[in-house]
């Protein structure tokens, strides 16, 4: 009789209650993922053990393995809080440079336009163009919103006008008194076209017929005077021709320069219709403007609201899915690391909702998957394990004893 079974397991039980005691600490952390210890029986190796009769030894920590079933997901209503719901990892470049993975995605938002996490890490996914188009097949890095939350001022090149004009209206009779106002019977609609500075400069438009399927275009820029900029012809088919003759408009900058602004009509019809109607009166500059909110869809793209009315993606959150997620490391922080047990780079990364890869979903978090009652449950049957054990070295003991007391 010896001592080495109970002592085997007052250890296996201590290490299970460390793994359930684990699991109870972290019932409320974001994103944790519960862990079990999984035991297996020891057995000493002896030449006459072949006909079955060999005595264990005791027992062992065989593994203890995570458990990745999907957490619950509470809606926070932040905008950086992000949720996977599904397969998937977000992946994270740590401030040492080396590469890790959570499923934690309480984001937070740098002075410099950074998304990261809690220790620093920054969030990967592709990032969009400077006009807010996600590359396909872009390089994976950090995503970073525009430097310090602001858009630059672009100023206007284009005015993009689609209408139509009514093919039944009648030719003014007279002469429009060019330069001051057009003639009476006029169709018109108005724009806004921005300097190199942003500053805002409103254009009207407006549209007077002078013949069959001829129509005179007038403009007025900033609040001056009016001015023939043209003419638009239209075929029998209501279709504009394809040579509408038209000058550009001349915004002016802060300096008393100018710079043209050229017209794009190929969407005008004449057809006709009781009214003037336009569908779209857009230049294609903008104001400077500051980050006002973030908001992120259901398939990752990282959208930045801001202060002048643009809504622009910044990028787009890459997942990371492995075959063997138990095979991952955990190593504090809410983060994994890949080992050779998981595969060292992931089995697939690519957009939230592709493949077997979950979606995202912003304004939640997902909960810690300990069920907190079935842990305090196996605690007590842990304990119960422990005194047994101790029981058993305690009552070897006294064996011991009586032998030892034999006269």
């Amino acid at each position: 009789m010896g001592f080495q079974q109970g002592l085997s397991g007052l250890s296996a039980s201590s290490k299970n209650l460390d793994v359930i005691g684990h699991n109870i600490a972290n019932a409320n952390t974001t994103g944790m993922k519960a862990s079990r210890a999984e035991f297996a029986e020891l057995y000493a190796n002896a030449m006459g053990s072949a006909g079955g009769i060999n005595q264990g030894i005791g027992v062992e920590v065989a593994t203890v393995s995570q458990q990745f079933t999907q957490g619950n997901l509470s809606v926070t209503g932040r905008s950086l809080d992000v949720a996977i719901n599904g397969n998937g990892f977000f992946q994270i470049d740590q401030p040492n440079g080396s590469r890790a993975y959570t499923r934690d995605g309480s984001f937070k938002l740098t002075k410099d336009g950074q998304i990261v996490t809690n220790d620093g890490g920054s969030l990967l996914g592709i990032t969009a163009t400077p006009d807010g188009v996600i590359p396909t097949g872009g390089v994976v890095g950090p995503l970073i919103l525009p430097a310090g939350g602001e858009i630059k001022a672009d100023r206007s090149t284009q005015l993009d006008l689609r209408f139509n004009l009514d093919a039944s209206a009648t030719v003014p009779t007279g002469t429009a008194p060019a330069a001051l106002v057009p003639p009476i019977e006029t169709y018109g609609t108005s724009a806004v076209g921005y300097n190199s500075l942003g500053t805002a400069v409103p254009i009207g438009i407006y549209f007077t017929k002078t013949g069959n399927n001829t129509w005179d275009v007038w403009t007025s820029v900033d609040g001056g005077a009016m001015t023939n900029s043209g003419t638009m012809t239209f075929g029998n088919d209501g279709e504009l021709t394809s040579s509408p003759t038209l000058t550009a408009l001349n915004l002016a900058e802060s300096d008393g320069t100018t710079f043209p602004v050229t017209f794009n009509l190929e969407r005008a019809t004449q057809y006709g219709s009781s009214r003037f109607s336009v569908t779209k009166a857009l230049t294609d500059g903008q104001a400077s403007g500051k980050l006002t909110a973030i908001n992120i869809d259901d398939s990752g793209v990282v959208l930045g609201v801001y202060s002048n009315g643009k809504t622009l993606a910044a990028g787009q959150i890459q997942l990371a899915t492995f075959t063997n997620e138990q095979g991952l490391s955990p190593i504090g922080g809410n983060l994994w690391m890949a080992t050779p047990a998981s595969g060292l780079e992931p089995t697939a990364t690519g957009v939230p909702g592709t493949g077997n890869i979950g979606v995202v979903r912003a304004g939640t978090l997902e909960d810690s998957n300990v069920d907190l009652t079935k842990e305090l449950v196996n605690m007590m049957t842990a304990q119960r394990t422990y005194q047994a054990n101790a029981q058993t070295i305690k009552t070897q003991d006294q064996v011991l004893n009586t032998i030892l007391n034999i006269r």
